[in-house]
């Protein structure tokens, strides 16, 4: 994966944490550190909005939908 150079904006006591996180050697430089924190925060924000599309589905449709057909006799399912 290639990198792109870009400025940031950042306030000063964020910006003390996250060199405490490079002076510990948690990460080797600040990039790579404010590199991570924005992945990280992506991930959340995605799982997030997984989680509440998750969350307007109707469990018990969702449930008759899953047993569709489980009534049917075995020797009747197509073998794999």
């Amino acid at each position: 994966m290639s990198s792109i150079k870009v400025a940031i904006t950042i306030d000063s006591g964020t910006l003390e944490r996250v060199d405490g996180l490079v002076a510990k050697k948690v990460y080797p430089n600040r990039s790579r550190a404010i590199q991570s924190a924005v992945a990280e925060k992506l991930t959340r924000m995605e799982r997030d909005r997984l989680a509440i599309e998750c969350a307007k589905l109707d469990p018990n449709f969702e449930k008759a939908l899953a047993e569709e057909g489980l009534g049917q006799e075995i020797d009747a399912w197509p073998e794999y």
